[in-house]
């Protein structure tokens, strides 16, 4: 995703692979998830008819049943991962430009009234702690936009002067260093410093509210 072109980054923009990077943890988990619904499932069955040297036990299938909602949650999770796995952010001195499954964005930096870092303690004990970068539109921003809609949050700005609205950029694992360094060599002029949230602070998307506003767009005959 690299152009000497306007309508892409730099040659020398900073890449980082958040697709190929985080595939490996998906892939774990999804397969951890898939796996242990199989064996919820055989378990199941097997007690079901009999087959583990006692009497049969109709009430098994309700295994069956929650086995099944394991192994479509761990299917679905190595869906998203594997599509997902050429997803990669560049940063340079234009901003920071976000390629995944559903198209390009750039957030230029000229876009923006700061940028911060956040960072939580895990929710549960021993859990990694959270970093997010915390981009700061200085106007309005589109929030259902079909590349970043998800990273859109609407909390306290880190400052009075700021909007509600903001973009937050989940910096994982192997991703977070060079993703904040580029981030400050490339909006040090825009840098508002780190700041401790309370745990799980990243959140989740609005996707009730998301869905809804694209839903009227479509009755409206808009795209």
């Amino acid at each position: 995703m690299t152009s000497s072109s306007p309508q892409g980054p730099a040659p020398d923009a900073t890449l980082i692979k958040t697709g190929r990077n985080q595939l490996k943890g998906g892939f774990s988990a999804g397969i951890g998830c898939a796996g242990g619904g199989l064996i919820v499932i055989a378990g199941s069955l097997a007690a079901a008819f009999g087959l583990i040297g006692k009497e049969p036990e109709p009430g098994a299938f309700v295994g069956v049943f929650f086995g099944l909602v394991a192994g479509f949650f761990g299917v679905t999770i190595l869906k998203g991962f594997w599509d997902a796995r050429h997803a990669v952010i560049c940063v340079d001195h234009v901003g920071l430009w976000i390629s995944n499954p559903k198209g390009n964005k750039v957030i230029p930096w000229d876009g923006l009234a700061g940028v911060g870092l956040y960072w939580s303690k895990g929710v549960k004990r021993g859990a990694p702690k959270q970093y997010s970068i915390e981009l700061c539109p200085n106007g309005p921003i589109d929030r259902d936009h079909p590349v970043v809609w998800n990273l859109v949050r609407d909390e306290e700005p880190l400052h009075p002067s700021l909007p509600r609205l903001r973009y937050r950029l989940p910096a994982r694992g192997v991703d977070r260093e060079p993703l904040v360094a580029a981030v400050r060599h490339y909006a040090a002029h825009l840098w508002l410093g780190e700041v401790e949230r309370e745990p799980g602070h990243i959140g989740h998307p609005d996707i009730k509210g998301h869905r809804a506003r694209t839903r009227g767009v479509r009755a409206d005959g808009r795209d």
